[in-house]
């Protein structure tokens, strides 16, 4: 996407917020009344739901969540949207004073979370916390969750974004690759370089790959070891946009070293492929490894052959003096749903999530789309593929040595950029150094300017 829509979009909504197109006058003057869910979504007829169309795809919204929600609102109209462009179809609803009642705000193309909060356009969620869970009265609907939603969604003290998948990152491979080579999932960094070198010697596939026309994929993983090897603080400096919090010697390690892997080990032609490219290449057996998530099994469902056996492995030690285990991970709530604080039906919104946050909701969705839900509970008792199963054991040994960062939704001109570096830096042109001074620059810079809202954790 080009940066066009991205750089306007915090004027965009101030303007809506000051001057409200004519006929969304009415709407805009007067807030929206505070809703209380479970209760009924009232004179509202219909309710108007808007699905990103990734890895997910959006069939597990019309076959599980909107049926569940009209055996309590039968006489509700669910009118069902999806698309890949989130900003360009939505973003002039918000301006216009007229956005629909539940949005899923994700993908490469999702609307910047803290310019929406910054500018009121974020309904508190805090009544759908304290609400009676869909399956059961006498627990309350935040204690359902993985506690990290209710952080990761909190903005300056309320609670706007409901992340409905927990996110886990890793290193992905098929297992029936590994097993039919004789290759062993590497626990140290040196044993990493090892099967690297054992795999492009061998040449039967490349070693390893990433997304390289979105170069986040690339970053996850420095990110990771970074954390790892200078502990949590690593990642929430850069948060929240401390001095000097991008030239942090974790972070030089790190971007060293995978620099390093991009320059000797990568699949030809990689900076030039997108992330379905570089996956179908993998299905394929032309390339080992590749950095993504807990959402890659579904999204490759249609090309992945028979037996291929997706898993995943952690971020390997770097050395013994990292400031985290081996099985750290980065994993965070994402799949990220709001409701507008204008939106027609706030009402039938609140209670939309609260059917989507049920057990029984949760868990048809992990089965139908290979993921973990940040639902407690959603996967008991279900059987599970080799990548959901591999995801969600990992993340139950990572216990409490999981890490994540929020400054790419906080600030998406900080996101942006480090899409650009990481794209320089593991092409080669850019050296470690230069890379951790460009990141460095761009954060001092959002942190001087007094029109950019600045958050903290």
């Amino acid at each position: 996407m080009n940066d066009t829509p991205r750089m306007s979009r915090r004027a965009l909504l101030r303007s809506a917020a000051l001057i409200p197109a004519a006929g969304a006058l009415a709407a805009c003057a007067t807030p929206a009344a505070q809703p209380t869910a479970g209760a009924s979504p009232g004179a509202a007829k219909s309710l108007e739901v808007w699905v990103f169309d990734g890895g997910f795809g959006h069939k597990y919204a019309t076959d599980i969540h909107q049926p569940l929600f009209k055996t309590k609102y039968p006489d509700v109209t669910v009118k069902h949207n999806f698309t890949k462009e989130v900003t360009k179809i939505l973003q002039p609803r918000f301006a216009g004073g007229n956005p629909p009642d539940v949005i899923d705000n994700s993908g490469a193309n999702a609307m910047d979370f803290g310019a929406l909060a910054q500018d009121g356009q974020l309904l508190d969620l805090a009544p759908l916390l304290d609400a009676e869970s869909w399956d059961d009265p006498s627990v309350k609907v935040r204690d359902t969750l993985d506690p990290s939603v209710i952080e990761i969604g909190t903005y300056d003290g309320k609670f706007h974004v409901v992340g409905y998948v927990n996110y886990i990152y890793g290193i992905w491979y098929s297992m029936k690759a590994f097993k039919d080579n004789g290759w062993e999932v590497p626990k140290t960094w040196d044993a990493f370089l090892q099967l690297c070198e054992t795999i492009k010697k061998s040449g039967k596939m490349a070693p390893f790959t990433y997304a390289g026309k979105h170069p986040g994929y690339a970053l996850d993983p420095i990110l990771t070891m970074a954390a790892k090897i200078g502990g949590k603080d690593v990642l929430r400096n850069l948060d929240n946009l401390e001095d000097g919090a991008w030239k942090a010697e974790a972070l030089k390690e790190s971007a060293t070293r995978w620099a390093e892997i991009s320059a000797k080990y990568l699949m030809e032609g990689t900076n030039g492929l997108d992330h379905v490219q570089t996956q179908t290449a993998q299905n394929k057996y032309q390339v080992a490894m590749l950095p993504s998530a807990s959402w890659l099994e579904n999204e490759q469902r249609s090309t992945t052959p028979e037996g291929f056996d997706y898993a995943m492995f952690p971020i390997p030690d770097v050395t013994s003096a990292d400031k985290m285990p081996y099985g750290a991970l980065h994993t965070q709530p994402g799949e990220n749903y709001l409701v507008p604080a204008k939106a027609a039906n706030t009402q039938g919104g609140i209670d939309y999530l609260r059917a989507m946050l049920s057990v029984k909701a949760a868990g048809q969705f992990m089965q139908m789309v290979s993921t973990v839900p940040t639902v407690k509970g959603a996967g008991e008792g279900l059987e599970l593929s080799t990548g959901v199963k591999s995801a969600a054991d990992a993340y139950a040994a990572a216990g409490d040595n999981t890490v994540y960062f929020r400054w790419n939704a906080w600030y998406l001109q900080l996101k942006d950029e480090s899409a650009a570096a990481t794209g320089e830096l593991m092409s080669g042109r850019i050296t470690p150094d230069k890379f951790l001074e460009r990141m460095q620059k761009k954060a001092d810079e959002i942190k001087a300017d007094s029109s950019i809202k600045k958050y903290k954790r």
